[in-house]
C-alpha cells in the first residue's frame, strides 16, 4: 500500500470527499486530486497539515504504512470512539473491538469498513440500526 491509498483510508475513516479534506486541511482541492491519482506525491508541507488537523492518524502509519492508523484510543474521550484502531496486515489485531464494546452500551452500529492487505475495502451498512 502506498501513501496515497493510506490518505484515500484517512479520508474514508472520516467520511470526508477529497474536496471536503483538502478544504479541512488547508490545500489546494486540485493538489489532493494529483495526489490521490498518483501524479504528484504529497510534500511535508501537506503531510504536516494532514497530521495536524487529524491528530490520531500515526504518522508512522501514515507516511512508512507501519504501525497502526491511529495512535491511540482514549475512552474517556467520547469523540475518539469514532475512530476503529486499525492496524498494518502484519499486526492485525482485533481485540480492541471487545474493550470498546463495554464503554457505551447505547452506540448504535452505522457501518462496518473492511480494509484488505491489497488496499481496497468494503463498507457494509446495516439494513437496520444495531445497537453494539
Amino acid at each position: 500500500m502506498n501513501i496515497q491509498d493510506r490518505i484515500k483510508m484517512v479520508i474514508k475513516m472520516h467520511n470526508l470527499t477529497s474536496s471536503a479534506f483538502a478544504d479541512r486541511i488547508g490545500v489546494q482541492r486540485s493538489s489532493v486530486s494529483h495526489i490521490l491519482t498518483g501524479r504528484n506525491n504529497p510534500s511535508l508541507d501537506f503531510i504536516e497539515k494532514t497530521l495536524n488537523h487529524f491528530p490520531r492518524v500515526n504518522a508512522d502509519w501514515l507516511i512508512m504504512g507501519k504501525s497502526a492508523i491511529v495512535e491511540s484510543i482514549d475512552k474517556s474521550d467520547p469523540e475518539s470512539s469514532k475512530d476503529l484502531l486499525f492496524k498494518s496486515e502484519e499486526q492485525a489485531d482485533y481485540t480492541s473491538t471487545k474493550k470498546l464494546e463495554k464503554v457505551n452500551n447505547t452506540r448504535i452500529i452505522e457501518r462496518i469498513v473492511v480494509f484488505y492487505s491489497d488496499g481496497t475495502y468494503v463498507v457494509t451498512l446495516p439494513d437496520a440500526k444495531v445497537s453494539a
